[in-house]
């Protein structure tokens, strides 16, 4: 089977799985219901809301950037930024980000320049970076809040505040290890090569402020509904995130409405939901294909007059 043909055949299925998750997130609402809900929802906090989904997706393209310095390549910015924002728009919705997200990162990257191994090792890079900024996000909403993190997730205070201690321990000790450690780190038969300490600290860095303003954004939707403090949001949206890599579930589809319906109820969350799905889900996904298609059809013109010229000469 041709290049090409697995191309055309992956943007379709992408569209088609673009549908499928936009109907089933919706299907168990009635119009009426969806229209009430995001209604009651000021334009100021929406506004707000759209904000903290560009900032989001201008921390993913960083995570990147770092992953490139990580191993010693040095592209442009705006390739980045592209490459970043197809492949996560697209794998956010899709699911298993890391395959998704990982074979548009890999169309991409191999064009320029990029081996097999440097891209697998992107892939990973950007996966250790969300762990971190989940784990780390989590550790603080824990020492800072932790009645409310055991009223979530029901722990005990002392296990949440262990629990939080331990989030916290991880993160702090991946940038000890890549301090004090040279080289590559052997974990039973895999070997890692760490970072250096300003690219580890970079991640951590980076991966919360990601999701801080993924928090943030949702929290602004939710304000609509009911006094939720930020940072109940922040630790919702962190479990169910944590569920969600974990299940694969594209887009956390079920999981966040669980998290957010435990703090809100129901009937109150809908709009909120909805709006926080279209805004940072739904909306990227087709500027993400268009991307995608943009970035094929040049390609192939570009092919289509190499090979042009050849037959000429």
């Amino acid at each position: 089977m041709s290049r090409k043909l697995v191309a055309r055949l992956f943007l379709l299925a992408a569209l088609g799985v673009a549908g499928w998750l936009i109907y089933r997130a919706l299907s168990q609402y009635t119009f009426h219901e969806i229209a009430s809900s995001v209604g009651q929802i000021p334009a100021g906090h929406l506004l707000a809301a759209i904000g903290f989904v560009f900032l989001s997706y201008f921390c993913l393209t960083l995570f990147d950037t770092l992953a490139l310095r990580y191993v010693g390549q040095d592209l442009a910015y705006p390739r980045i930024a592209l490459a970043s924002f197809t492949s996560l728009s697209i794998g956010h919705n899709v699911g298993g980000a890391a395959l998704s997200s990982g074979a548009i990162r890999y169309r991409f990257y191999s064009r320029w320049g990029l081996s097999v191994e440097e891209v697998a090792k992107v892939i990973l890079f950007c996966g250790i970076t969300v762990g971190l900024g989940l784990a780390t996000l989590a550790g603080l909403c824990t020492l800072v809040m932790p009645a409310g993190v055991a009223r979530i997730s029901g722990l005990s205070e002392t296990g949440a505040l262990l629990l939080g201690t331990a989030c916290l321990m991880a993160s702090i000790g991946y940038v000890l290890l890549a301090h004090f450690v040279r080289g590559s780190l052997r974990v039973f038969r895999w070997r890692f090569e760490l970072p250096s300490l300003r690219i580890a600290a970079g991640q951590v860095i980076v991966g919360t402020a990601n999701f801080l303003c993924v928090s943030a954004c949702l929290h602004q939707l939710l304000l609509a509904f009911g006094s939720l403090s930020f940072l109940d949001t922040a630790t919702a949206y962190v479990g169910a995130s944590v569920t969600a890599i974990i299940s694969h579930v594209p887009g956390g589809i079920g999981v966040l409405e669980a998290a957010v319906a435990f703090l809100l109820g129901d009937s109150a969350s809908i709009g909120a939901l909805i709006t926080f799905r279209a805004i940072y889900f739904f909306l990227p996904l087709p500027l993400g294909l268009i991307s995608l298609s943009v970035a094929e059809f040049v390609v192939r013109r570009n092919e289509g007059r190499s090979l042009a010229s050849k037959a000429k000469t």
